[in-house]
C-alpha cells in the first residue's frame, strides 16, 4: 500500500495544519472582541479631559500645536508589523501615498518596518518608528507624540496628518486618514464651555496649561489610532485565517477522497497479487 501510505501522510499533515490555524483564528477572534470591547474607554477619557478643561478658555491664547501657519506637513502611516497583513499594510500604503499627492511636499514617517519597507522608495533619510509590539503601544505613542512636538515646537512642521488601518465592522477594514496637529479641535471643545463660565483664576501661566492640555491629548489620540491598528490588525488576521482553513477544508476533502480511491486500489492490488500466487502454486 505504498500509494495509499504517501496519501495517507499527506491527509495527516493537512489536518494537522487545519487545527493549529483554527487555533490561531480563535485567538485573533478573541483578540479582536477583547480589544473591541475596551475601545469605549477613550471616549470616556474624551468626555473627563473636556469637562475636567471646561473652565479654561484657551481660545484667545496661540499656541503652534492648537494654531500655526507653518505650510510643512507630515503624513504619519501606521501599519501593522504581524502576519497575515499584506492586503491590509498595502490598503493603507496607497492611501498613504494617496495624501502624498494632496501634498507633494510634505514628508512621509512611516510607523511600523513593513510600512517603511513598502515606502522606502521615497527615500533614505525618514524617520521611522518600529518593533511596535516589543516597544508596546504605549510606549510607542509617547516617542510619536514627542517627536511630533519637538517638531512643531521647532518650526520644522506644521501639520500633521495620520493614515491608519481603521475597523468598521469585524468583516471591513479601511485606511482612515485624521488630522492631527494642529490639535485645533481643543479650542472648539473649549468655546462649547466658554459662555457658562464668567470668573476663573488661573494659576499657572496658560502657555503651559495648553502646552500640557495639548500633549496629553496627542498621546490620547495617537494610542487611539495604534489601539484601532490593533483592531484591525486582528479582524483581518481572522479573515485570512478563515479563508485558508475553508481552502485546506476543501484540500483535505479531495486528499481524503484520493486516500480512499488510492487504498481501494492498493487492495484491490492486494488480492490480485494474492489470486495470481495462489494459482501459480496449484499449477
Amino acid at each position: 500500500m505504498g500509494k495509499a501510505n504517501k496519501i495517507k501522510s499527506d491527509l495527516d499533515d493537512i489536518t494537522e495544519l487545519v487545527e493549529i490555524i483554527q487555533v490561531l483564528k480563535d485567538v485573533a477572534d478573541t483578540k479582536f472582541h477583547d480589544l473591541a470591547g475596551r475601545k469605549d474607554r477613550f471616549g470616556r477619557f474624551g468626555e473627563s479631559f473636556v469637562e475636567y478643561f471646561r473652565m479654561i478658555s484657551l481660545s484667545e491664547i496661540k499656541h503652534p500645536l492648537v494654531q500655526n501657519e507653518n505650510p510643512k506637513v507630515a503624513i504619519v502611516g501606521i501599519t501593522s508589523e504581524a502576519g497575515f497583513m499584506g492586503d491590509l499594510n498595502s490598503k493603507v500604503v496607497r492611501a498613504i501615498l494617496a495624501e502624498k499627492e494632496k501634498y507633494p511636499d510634505s514628508i512621509v514617517i512611516p510607523i511600523g518596518r513593513k510600512g517603511a519597507e513598502k515606502l522606502s522608495f521615497l527615500g533614505k533619510g525618514m524617520k521611522v518608528f518600529e518593533n511596535i509590539e516589543e516597544t508596546g503601544l504605549y510606549e510607542m505613542s509617547i516617542r510619536i507624540k514627542d517627536y511630533l512636538i519637538e517638531e512643531v515646537m521647532a518650526d520644522r512642521l506644521g501639520k500633521v496628518i495620520v493614515v491608519y488601518p481603521w475597523s468598521k465592522t469585524f468583516n471591513l477594514q479601511k485606511p482612515r486618514a485624521i488630522k492631527l496637529l494642529p490639535c485645533d479641535e481643543l479650542l472648539t471643545k473649549q468655546q462649547e464651555f466658554v459662555d457658562s463660565i464668567e470668573h476663573v483664576l488661573l494659576e499657572s501661566d496658560p502657555i503651559e496649561i495648553i502646552k500640557y492640555l495639548a500633549e496629553m491629548w496627542l498621546v490620547c489620540r495617537i494610542y487611539e489610532m495604534m489601539h484601532d491598528t490593533s483592531i484591525s490588525e486582528s479582524a483581518a488576521q481572522s479573515q485570512q485565517l478563515e479563508a485558508s482553513v475553508q481552502k485546506m477544508k476543501k484540500d483535505k476533502k479531495g486528499i481524503a477522497a484520493a486516500f480512499g480511491k488510492a487504498r481501494k486500489g492498493d487492495i484491490d492490488k492486494s488480492m490480485r497479487e494474492v489470486f495470481t500466487s495462489r494459482m501459480m502454486t496449484k499449477r
